[in-house]
């Protein structure tokens, strides 16, 4: 395929799945301030939008920009694609953009794995060791505190020990919020709850 084709299907592919409704800024924490009404049809858009997407567009979106990646992880996570794990694990530890990182935290709290929470704790491992980058590590130690809840785990235990990695990214600069670490399990779990509300209306769900 040429490249102008191939760059005509991906902005097919933005206009089906990541702009419409401003989709791509809705995704997460915003879900919280929407009403009932609007959450419930966002959601179910949502849903019919992760059960037509196919793998390879899937990929596509995911070989572009933070919108595109932050969309196609919230899809995959509506549609329990968890062949996608090892992909969205890579996307996260290499960190290359922003605003994406929490949705592939989502996708991976959905899964609900052992094998999604060692790429948590991979995450971590790599950037609690750089208290000077604020990036997802909120989202992904609520996401492995909540995988351990649900596994029956502890994979969080030593980050969290005293004088641990979390707290030394916690004291070291810049400053950072210092809100309890259940607050942000709870948040995640949260959205990985408006995910399996979505997987409600997508006829493929595979987990």
């Amino acid at each position: 395929m040429r490249r102008a084709d191939k760059e005509e299907e991906s902005l097919k592919l933005i206009r089906r799945y990541v702009t419409p409704d401003r989709r791509y800024l809705k995704l997460g924490g915003s879900l919280l301030g929407m009403s009932g009404r609007d959450r419930t049809k966002f959601l179910r858009k949502l849903g019919q939008a992760a059960g037509e997407i196919s793998p390879r567009e899937l990929d596509t979106l995911l070989d572009r920009g933070w919108r595109e990646r932050k969309t196609a992880a919230w899809l995959v996570a509506a549609a329990g694609r968890s062949e996608f794990r090892d992909r969205l694990g890579e996307l996260l530890l290499a960190s290359e953009g922003p605003y994406a990182g929490q949705a592939y935290c989502v996708a991976l709290a959905v899964f609900r794995t052992r094998a999604d929470a060692d790429l948590l704790v991979a995450y971590l491992d790599r950037y609690l060791r750089r208290p000077d980058l604020y990036y997802d590590q909120t989202a992904a130690l609520g996401a492995l505190l909540l995988l351990d809840a649900k596994l029956g785990a502890d994979y969080a235990t030593r980050f969290l020990a005293p004088d641990g990695l979390w707290q030394q990214w916690i004291d070291g600069p810049p400053s950072k919020d210092r809100e309890a670490p259940d607050s942000y399990r709870d948040f995640i779990g949260a959205l990985c709850a408006f995910a399996d509300e979505a997987a409600k209306h997508c006829p493929d769900r595979l987990i």
